[in-house]
């Protein structure tokens, strides 16, 4: 049995994996961001333009005041439960970087557009 749910956890670890390779380029159009006691995590990630891209982003910790995303540049400002995967959905149209913040614009994020 422990060696069953070790296999899961293996192949779960490899599934998040493959959804945002490691140098934070994101080929499938999804990525997955969490908010910690430290912010957004990974602080970065390169997408395409032209292409939609959809943030999946998880608030793990009541300890922030991350509680939404707030993406000006697309007029986004999305309030994240506790606990609850947010999808956010948006086409950047054009190269270059998009930030994005919490509330009070103390922890930033970078979307960066190839």
């Amino acid at each position: 049995m422990k060696g069953i749910v070790l296999a899961m956890a293996g192949l779960m670890a490899l599934a998040g994996c493959a959804s945002q390779p490691g140098n934070g380029a994101v080929d499938s159009g999804r990525v997955v961001i969490t908010v910690t006691e430290k912010g957004f995590e990974p602080e970065a990630v390169t997408v395409t333009a032209g292409k939609p891209v959809t943030l999946v982003v998880t608030r793990t910790t009541a300890q922030t005041c991350a509680t939404e995303l707030v993406m000006p540049a697309h007029g986004i400002n999305q309030p994240l439960p506790l606990g609850q995967a947010v999808e956010i959905t948006f086409t950047p149209d054009k190269t270059g970087e998009l930030t994005y913040a919490c509330a009070m614009d103390m922890y930033k994020g970078r979307v960066v557009v190839k």
